[in-house]
């Protein structure tokens, strides 16, 4: 039910959004991106609640914004100033309530897309 698109290559410095196709969540729900770098742990990059809250990872906070398109059921994460360490695969992940650190809280998941900075 979470498909995610745009990600791709780009130098550092540079920017990419990324979005994520949701129809399921309404009200009363947190909609998050994780990412996953090759041999390590999936982690929090953002969140926001239905509410309009929002979330970031220290490592990004500053230089990602999180939205929600509501009238197109969107998700989208901008990123700008990407560096090398932002490399990784970004998965959309959803649940109902209020938002919760930890991937295992989460209920829907996309299968991805690839993110590389050089």
């Amino acid at each position: 039910q979470l498909v995610e698109s745009g990600g791709g290559s780009v130098q550092a410095g540079g920017s990419l959004r990324l979005s994520c196709a949701a129809s399921r969540y309404a009200i009363n729900y947190c909609m998050a991106w994780f990412r996953q770098a090759p041999g390590k742990e999936r982690e929090g990059v953002a969140a926001i609640h239905s509410d309009g809250s929002t979330i970031f990872a220290d490592s990004v906070r500053g230089r990602f914004t999180i939205s929600k398109d509501n009238a197109k059921d969107i998700l989208y994460l901008q990123m700008n100033t990407l560096q090398p360490e932002d490399t990784s695969m970004y998965y959309c992940a959803a649940r109902f309530g209020s938002c919760l650190e930890g991937s295992a809280y989460y209920e829907d998941w996309g299968p991805g897309t690839q993110v590389t900075v050089s």
